[in-house]
């Protein structure tokens, strides 16, 4: 078994599959719509199988999550970015293009580097090798 994809609603469809376009090479499905729910969606694709579904439809309720600390449920997803080096050119042009950074590079316990930034939506993404 393996995961195929994970989803996210967003009120900023275009913005979000432009972010992930941008800074993490992913490429993009065509847009589906479904007119009569007023929902669209995009798969986005990265190196190799795993895909983010991101998706748009009015009266989605916004989450009432502070996205800066921990709770129950989905809390991050993690990009592996190849390098060590590519975790901290990469978090530091986020940083630069707007992007809050709430976890600095570092070495985790389990031997991981990793760094976690904001996506547009505040969404956790963790930048690792």
């Amino acid at each position: 078994m393996k995961i195929d994809h994970i989803a996210i609603w967003t009120t900023n469809l275009e913005g979000l599959c432009n972010f992930y376009i941008r800074y993490f090479d992913a490429s993009s499905s065509e847009i589906y719509y479904n007119h009569s729910k007023e929902f669209r969606s995009y798969f986005l694709k990265f190196d190799g199988e795993c895909r983010i579904e991101i998706m748009e439809m009015p009266r989605i309720p916004a989450s009432k999550n502070d996205i800066i600390k921990q709770y129950l449920g989905l809390i991050h997803f993690a990009i592996n970015v190849g390098s060590k080096d590519r975790v901290n050119q990469l978090t530091e042009i986020l940083r630069k293009d707007g992007f809050k950074v709430i976890g600095e590079p570092r070495t985790t316990g389990d031997g991981n580097y990793e760094s976690i930034v904001l996506d547009p939506d505040g969404n956790r993404v963790e930048l690792m090798v």
